[in-house]
Parts: C-alpha cells; sequence; structure tokens
C-alpha cells in the first residue's frame, strides 16, 4: 500500500518553490543516474513499509530548538528521526511536547536504542536481553508520548552477531505485533556492508539506516549492499551524507551541503536523507533538493577535491583497533571526535566519550603510537584532544 503522508507532492513542491534547498553525493567518478521518474519526484517509497515521503528528512540529534522543529514540520517535513540518548535523553521529550496536538497521520518518526556491549568487538554480552531492550522502547514510547512509532532502530550496530542479536530482535518483533512499532530497523555507522547483508538475511528488518557519503573509501560495498537490501523490500535511509565537514556540516567554504546530498540521492535505492540542519536557513536550503538532483561539473569537482582533502569522517575499518596496544574504541572516538569539531555538538560528543568506558590514563606511556590510520591521521593526538570532554563538567555544555 502506498501511504502517501498528509502533504501531497504538488503542496511539498510548492513549499519548496519559495526558497527551500538540499544535500547530495554519489562518488565524484560514479556513473550512476537516477531514474527518469525519480529525478524530480521529490518523493519516494520507503520500501515495503509502503510510506510514500519526501526524499529529504529531518535528523533531530543536533536540535534543541522546538520551534525549528515546528518549522520544519509546517515547511513539510514529515519524518524526523531521533534517539533516546540523544541530548541527554531530552530529544525524545521535546518531539513528544511537539507532536502531542498534531494529527498523528501527519508525522512520520524514529527512534532508536542499544544495549551494553563490548566497544572493541562490538558483541553483546548477558546484560542484552530482551526484557532490557523492552524496556528501551517503552521508555521511547513514553517520552514521546505516543502509542507507537514509525520505525525502531537496533542503534549503532557494526558486526552481523551484534546486528542478528536474537534477544533485541525477539524484542523489536514482539512490540511491531503488539503495535508499538510499524517497522523494525538498525543503524550503523562503521562497517556498514556487513551489517547491511545481515539485515537483509534476517528477513526481520524493514528499514536500514545507513552512514553513506562520497567520503567513504568503501563506498562501493555499500553501494552493492545497499542495491541488494532495497531490491529484497528494505527502506533505505542515509546518514552522514556531509562526512564530517571540518568546519561544520553547512561550511559552503568547504562543501557545499547540497552537492552532497544530492550525490546520496542520486543512488535511486536510498529513499530518504536525514538531514542534520540546525538554523531556519538551513532548513530552507535542503528543500531546494527536491527540484533537481543534477550534479553539476563544478560540484563533481568540489566533491572530489574535497573526498581526498583533510576532513574528520573516520572511515570505521577498525583496523587500528588491533594496533591500540590499549584496545581502545578508535573508531568510536573518532566519532567523538567528528561531533565535537564537525557537527560542533559538544554534548553528544561529551555522551559517547563517557558511553566508552575507558581506562583512567588514555594515551599516556605507550611513547611513539603504533597505530597506523587509513585517514593517516595522528590518532594520539586526536584522542587526547576528545577524551579532555571527560573533564568537562556535564552543566557547562547542556
Amino acid at each position: 500500500m502506498d501511504r502517501t503522508m498528509a502533504m501531497g507532492r504538488r503542496d511539498f513542491l510548492k513549499t519548496a518553490a519559495s526558497g527551500l534547498g538540499g544535500f547530495a553525493y554519489l562518488s565524484a567518478h560514479s556513473t550512476q543516474q537516477p531514474d527518469a521518474a525519480e529525478k524530480f519526484e521529490g518523493t519516494r517509497v520507503l520500501g515495503r513499509t509502503g510510506i510514500r515521503l519526501p526524499i529529504i528528512s529531518m535528523g533531530v540529534m543536533n536540535t534543541d530548538n522546538p520551534q525549528l522543529v515546528r518549522a520544519a514540520l509546517d515547511a513539510g517535513y514529515v519524518f524526523l528521526d531521533t534517539a533516546q540518548g540523544y541530548q541527554r535523553g531530552t530529544n525524545e521529550a521535546m518531539l513528544g511536547e511537539i507532536l502531542k496536538d498534531r494529527p498523528r497521520d501527519s508525522f512520520l518518526i524514529a527512534t532508536k536504542a542499544s544495549l551494553p556491549r563490548d566497544q572493541t568487538t562490538g558483541g553483546y554480552g548477558p546484560d542484552a536481553t530482551e526484557e532490557a531492550f523492552t524496556k528501551k522502547i517503552d521508555t521511547s514510547l513514553k517520552s514521546l508520548r505516543l502509542d507507537h512509532v514509525d520505525i525502531y532502530h537496533h542503534h549503532g550496530t557494526w558486526t552481523r552477531d551484534a546486528t542478528l542479536h536474537e534477544p533485541i530482535l525477539t524484542a523489536l518483533q514482539k512490540a511491531k505485533k503488539a503495535g508499538k512499532i510499524r517497522s523494525i530497523g538498525v543503524s550503523t555507522h562503521r562497517n556498514e556492508p556487513e551489517v547491511i547483508h545481515a539485515a537483509t538475511d534476517s528477513k526481520i528488518y524493514d528499514v536500514i539506516l545507513t552512514a553513506y557519503n562520497f567520503r567513504q573509501q568503501h563506498v562501493a560495498e555499500i553501494q552493492k549492499g545497499i542495491a541488494r537490501a532495497a531490491g529484497a523490500g528494505l527502506g533505505i535511509v542515509a546518514m552522514k551524507s556531509m562526512g564530517g565537514n571540518v568546519r561544520g556540516a553547512y561550511a559552503s567554504s568547504q562543501i557545499d551541503a547540497r552537492a552532497a546530498i544530492k550525490w546520496v540521492l542520486r543512488d535511486p535505492n536510498v529513499h530518504t536523507v536525514i538531514c542534520g540542519f540546525t538554523t531556519f536557513d538551513q532548513m530552507t536550503l535542503d528543500m531546494t533538493i527536491l527540484k533537481d538532483l543534477t550534479l553539476s561539473s563544478g560540484e563533481r569537482e568540489q566533491l572530489r577535491q574535497a573526498s581526498v582533502a583533510a576532513n574528520l569522517y573516520c572511515q570505521g575499518c577498525g583496523v587500528c583497533v588491533g594496533q591500540c596496544a590499549q584496545g581502545l574504541p578508535l573508531p568510536d572516538l573518532m566519532r567523538a571526535h567528528m561531533y565535537l569539531y564537525g557537527h560542533r555538538n559538544l554534548v553528544a560528543a561529551q555522551d559517547l566519550v563517557l558511553s566508552l568506558a575507558l581506562p583512567h590514563e588514555v594515551c599516556g606511556d605507550c611513547g611513539a603510537c603504533p597505530v597506523a590510520c587509513a585517514n593517516r591521521w595522528s590518532l594520539k593526538d586526536r584522542v587526547r584532544d576528545v577524551v579532555r570532554l571527560r573533564d568537562v563538567p556535564a552543566s557547562f555544555l547542556a
């Protein structure tokens, strides 16, 4: 069933025509073209969920301004992406206050949660139970003031085993049967192809939320996984489309946000992109992507140059983990570093650092760091930099 949201395509595009904008990119070397019928449509169907939604959506992780969320909903954004842990648990509650007076069929919402796991292997221990994840789901619904969410994601997995962890899948299936969630999702920030294939093989997941951008060195494998998943009927939602801009996601002096997001959306297997705008101007900018996905030669060259320039995007390849004498969760620390200097979200960066159960002394007496990074970063310097957030009082960042 094609479940089109309350604002129709004509009204949405009319809103966009009043001056709204967007992102995009597939490899600067990619020859892949969007399907002619998709190019100017502005909406796509989210796989077997049957939901037709705009190709741009709002990620609320970096947004603590309820007026911006209200303005986005009024402007035609209908899909909001949040998580139980965002902004120390207050993000869902903020959305709950905003959404309580809106018709339930006028918006879509996805949220997510995870359970404690080994930060080196990504595996779950005995505490990752069905009951524990069910409690997470119920907590989200209470915070959001909703009787159901459209998608509930198993959050942040990077291995096949974790993606298929039976107690969590059981909790999600029971919640879906009970009507608490409409679709079961999984989100991944690293080792994306393995997670995407596992989700496809599971026959349980309905939606995949994956990092996908022009800076990923393994983007061809991600594209293959996405094509297989979409072919099997899974909805594909893309995030991290900017690939960690050094000066922030919308730093036009480095990359035009519209070019980076158009790159992603030119893959017809991607159904929507989560845009992390934090200002009204950025919100307006992102809607212009609905008009045309064409990448100019100048935009392609800009993305090509940016793909090899210094940046904040960790590939999540995991090679560094086996080299670190302390066994530090380096990919997660680099993601916190990106939140700090790319997203300028100090709270998210601190929360991630504190969740990693790091040793008291980090990168202390190793001498010369033996870790070789695929990005050729000086990981020791970046780790020492970001772990300083442990000593900053949380009240300073709130």
